[in-house]
């Protein structure tokens, strides 16, 4: 007879269904901002090898901000350079070109990371232990429920889902957790259980383009393999990805009707990594690979582009990740985008969880990063045609060219590397003074610029004061401090800013104001006469907080034109930051209405 077990029951602020990369983001991102998070998955154990392994440099930079991108660059294996080789005219392939593999050059990190799917998995899992945050495993979920009536209640838990951990010998063993959700998020994969149980529809394609996927240590005379490489040959296609520990990946275009069964879907029993690797000798001739002695990873699959038809269910059940878009890896931005999504909603739950928000918030998440993913498909679709597709030769005067190619790899870069991501107009994005900060787009993450702390002219970069806290960073551009009349503007502006009927007036301490904004002033007066103490006390929360746009005492470290670089005049700015480093909005010094009424728009005082 089985053991009758009550089912366990708990709440929980935000409850995330699979600890992959988008999973583990929002787990570690919430828990870091002091959300009671609960994280699950159906696998009893974490990637072990393979599967995605490419960071983005805008990627690098979230990592930064969260101090875990020093772990990464020492594991994981940078990627400078693009090698290009397409058909030689006596057979084979040869070398057309070598370029800068990220062509974005407005960061700290002008390169891919390539690191296994499993290893930055654990990069997160060890930060988050030590905040006391386990993913528990094997759980899966069986029944999820939205009370409707209670979607508007702020103290309301209205999301049930019941929860069977299957660490069991036998069925009749499991052990059932009903858990209470204020929100739930569905990071669970491609075919996830979330979106599909909410009837969230896919929408888009599959192609007719199959690849297979093979990770090595390669035995190998080809000159580039430790660089990333696009292949073209009469043969088919082929990209190169340089890992960690000397691995490499091969990405190799196969024949459909090789690998595919009556049905049209992929039959892995008909293919496997030495068939692959047959291929790649035929695409990589006059070159040699030789069978290693063992593999460390191997699948085949068909590239489908496909986003889903809604990102969320009443602002409380969403998904992110693979469970909301799929297509082509070879551009490297599976990981990287799944990431970013979760990134982008947790700061904003965060807000909405401590109070600090209106629930209003939370549809800004679809409105963005439905939008990129439609965007993302969209780049998905040219750049996989273009990379599938049959090379230029004199036997082929249609194919794709080196030329277009290339045009199409260095045009899709600041795409790529998730630089030149930009969120339209909404209650978070105001793009109104955008004249005052030129260099500066709104909507777009704010770039990086060297800089020195006026208290004691330590070289620092203006992104290692935005720190993924959850907190918005306001940005005030003081122009020449120096200067009596524009000092006299500065001072204003802070009085302004402290004035009844101001945002900022209507929170109830500077340290309860300080728990939603961080206040950085950078000013253009010279290293030589500055005195940060001068400033309004406001303006400046610890002596840390002051910056000024100058060269370092030994005129190495800085540039003097941090100003100019990003358009902002002499009579100054302030810049309104988002907590995940997006450009939200730009005001003049005397626009401190402008800014109040940007933040209540959707932010509470308290």
């Amino acid at each position: 007879m089985p053991t009758a077990v009550t089912a366990k029951e708990s709440k929980v602020d935000v409850l995330v269904i699979g600890a992959g990369p988008a999973g583990l983001m929002s787990a570690f991102a919430l828990a870091r901002a002091g959300i009671n998070v609960q994280i699950v998955d159906k696998r009893s154990k974490k990637v072990a090898a393979g599967q995605a392994d490419g960071i983005q440099p805008r990627t690098t930079e979230v990592f930064k901000s969260y101090g875990l991108s020093d772990r990464l660059l020492k594991e994981g294996t940078q990627l400078h350079v693009a090698a290009f080789y397409n058909p030689s005219k006596s057979g084979g392939i040869e070398l057309t070109d070598r370029v800068p593999d990220v062509t974005a050059t407005d960061t700290n990190f002008p390169f891919e990371v390539t690191l296994h799917q499993g290893a930055i998995e654990d990069i997160f899992l060890d930060n988050m232990r030590d905040m006391g945050v386990e993913v528990s495993r094997p759980v899966i979920p069986t029944s999820l429920e939205v009370t409707e009536a209670l979607v508007d209640d702020f103290d309301a838990y209205p999301v049930r889902v019941v929860l069977e951990n299957e660490d069991t010998e036998t069925e009749d063993e499991r052990r059932t957790e009903i858990v209470y959700a204020k929100y739930v998020l569905g990071a669970d994969g491609a075919h996830s259980w979330v979106r599909k149980y909410m009837g969230i529809a896919m929408q888009g394609e599959q192609t007719e383009y199959v690849w297979g996927v093979v990770d090595l240590v390669p035995d190998t005379d080809f000159p580039d393999v430790r660089n990333k490489c696009a292949i073209h040959s009469n043969n088919g296609s082929c990209m190169i990805i340089p890992r960690e520990d000397d691995k490499i990946r091969l990405y190799i275009q196969l024949d459909g009707k090789d690998v595919m069964d009556a049905n049209g879907r992929v039959d892995k029993s008909k293919a496997g990594p030495e068939m692959i690797l047959d291929v790649a000798r035929k695409t990589l001739h006059p070159f040699t690979i030789n069978t290693p002695e063992s593999y460390d990873w191997w699948t085949i699959y068909v590239i489908g582009q496909r986003v889903a038809e809604r990102y969320t269910v009443h602002n409380r059940v969403f998904i992110a990740g693979d469970a909301c878009h799929t297509h082509s890896p070879k551009a490297g931005q599976g990981m990287n985008a799944s990431m970013q999504d979760s990134y982008n909603l947790a700061w904003k739950l965060a807000h909405v969880l401590k109070g600090t928000a209106h629930p209003t918030l939370l549809q800004t998440y679809e409105l963005e990063r439905r939008r990129y993913a439609q965007d993302l498909i969209d780049f998905d679709k040219k750049f996989s045609t273009l990379f599938s597709g049959k090379p230029y030769s004199e036997l082929n005067l249609d194919g794709v060219s080196h030329v277009e190619f290339l045009q199409a790899f260095q045009t899709f870069g600041g795409f790529t590397s998730g630089l030149g991501v930009q969120y339209p107009n909404s209650m978070i994005i105001d793009s109104k003074h955008q004249n005052l900060a030129q260099n500066i787009f709104i909507g777009r993450r704010l770039p990086p610029r060297p800089l020195l702390r006026a208290a004691d002219c330590r070289p620092i970069d203006l992104h290692d004061l935005l720190v993924s806290d959850a907190r918005f960073k306001l940005l005030v551009f003081t122009g020449d401090t120096h200067d009596p009349a524009q000092m006299a503007r500065v001072q204003e502006f802070a009085k302004q800013f402290s004035a009844s009927g101001s945002f900022f007036a209507e929170f109830s301490s500077p340290d309860s104001m300080s728990k939603v904004l961080d206040i950085v002033t950078i000013s253009s007066e010279k290293k030589e006469t500055i005195m940060y103490n001068a400033l309004p006390r406001i303006l400046w929360s610890h002596w840390s907080k002051v910056l000024v746009d100058d060269i370092d005492m030994r005129g190495v470290t800085g540039s003097g034109k941090v100003y100019e670089s990003l358009g902002i005049n002499a009579a100054g700015a302030v810049i309104v930051v988002r907590p995940d480093g997006y450009v939200a909005a730009i005001a003049p010094l005397d626009g401190v209405s402008h800014i109040t009424s940007y933040f209540t728009t959707f932010m509470k005082a308290c």
